[in-house]
């Protein structure tokens, strides 16, 4: 999903040691003392792993590009798509892992048209983008859940 809102600079320290963010990174919603918010910080490493996703918007058109990489010989390259169309007017671009990504296209395919079949209208840029977000954010909450769920579970053995 294309956005054009600039979310600031971030300065990553690829040298923290996995021990100086344990006890702040299992919430999106907590920063460590320093001010950093280390799901953040991991969400922007794994984006590099990726491949890079760069949208572009002009007066009535937009242009999504992605990088191709070299694809493993025992897999069909039609098989790798960074670009998926979601509705007849909506498409999504995006960095990094692809079974990942097609989980979450599935879903807002999904919510394309349910939003359709309900309002009989297309589903609008802002709304989708919105819903995608609000599913990544709900996604982290349960992880986060879990896990200190299990942490709870191990303490009291």
């Amino acid at each position: 999903v294309v956005s054009t809102q600039s979310t600031g600079n971030y300065f990553i320290n690829t040298n923290l040691s996995s021990n100086m963010g344990s006890s702040y990174d299992h919430a999106i919603t907590v920063f460590s003392p320093d001010g950093h918010l280390f799901q953040v910080e991991y969400a922007q490493e794994a984006v590099k792993k990726g491949s890079t996703a760069v949208g572009l918007r002009g007066d009535g058109i937009v242009v999504l590009g992605v990088e191709k990489r070299s694809v493993p010989k025992l897999q069909d390259e039609r098989t790798v798509r960074k670009i998926h169309k979601l509705d007849d007017h909506v498409c999504m671009a995006f960095a990094g892992l692809t079974a990942d990504a097609r989980i979450l296209v599935n879903m807002a395919r999904v919510e394309c048209q349910s939003y359709r079949l309900t309002m009989e209208d297309p589903v609008s840029m802002s709304y989708i983008a919105r819903h995608i977000a609000s599913v990544k954010q709900e996604t982290e909450k349960e992880r986060d859940a879990e896990a200190e769920a299990k942490k709870k579970a191990a303490g009291k053995s």
